[in-house]
């Protein structure tokens, strides 16, 4: 346990990490994905097992996939927003490496939202009906329920942002 996470600090300090560019219509953000990844695949396995309602999806990749084109920022933002303001402040885990693993994904969130500021995004209506629809469904949830819920499907918010981006080195 005590190597895995000194091997997660000595790779998120190395000067070689791996970063993705997201180019979006304005501008674009460096995020370190795999480092992303390393946080979500330790908290995965006990979220996906705690999840009881199976039937219910907040993230469908055709809602990722179906973006108008110039809203990618936009809906980028909207996401994060979206896992900052609702879903990380509401998940709980009883393992205390859960959470330092959730409030390291919140961490980053949080800063490539704040770079992503600096892209002005405009938002059409159509995209903040999107995000609408996926806060409607994790209302209706019980809360922390929700939250778990969205942490497990955190791989289809990595795997979607990987889609966007392009290997740099930073």
């Amino acid at each position: 346990m005590m190597m895995k996470m000194l091997l997660l600090l000595l790779t998120s300090l190395s000067p070689l990490a791996e970063s993705r560019t997201l180019s979006l219509a304005s501008c674009s953000v460096n995020v370190h994905i795999h480092e992303l990844r390393q946080y979500y695949n330790d908290i995965r396995l006990d979220v996906i097992e705690s999840d009881t309602d199976i039937g219910v999806k907040l993230l469908d990749k055709s809602l990722m996939t179906n973006i108008q084109d110039g809203q990618t920022c936009c809906f980028v933002r909207l996401v994060l927003r979206f896992y900052i303001e609702r879903v990380f402040s509401n998940y709980a885990s009883s393992q205390p490496q859960h959470q330092r693993c959730s409030s390291a994904l919140a961490n980053a969130f949080f800063s490539i939202r704040r770079d992503i500021r600096e892209c002005h995004c405009n938002c059409e209506e159509d995209t903040q009906r999107k995000i609408d629809s996926v806060i409607a469904e994790f209302n209706k949830l019980d809360m922390n329920q929700a939250a778990k819920k969205a942490v497990g499907e955190l791989d289809t918010v990595l795997e979607w942002l990987q889609g966007l981006s392009q290997n740099t080195l930073s």
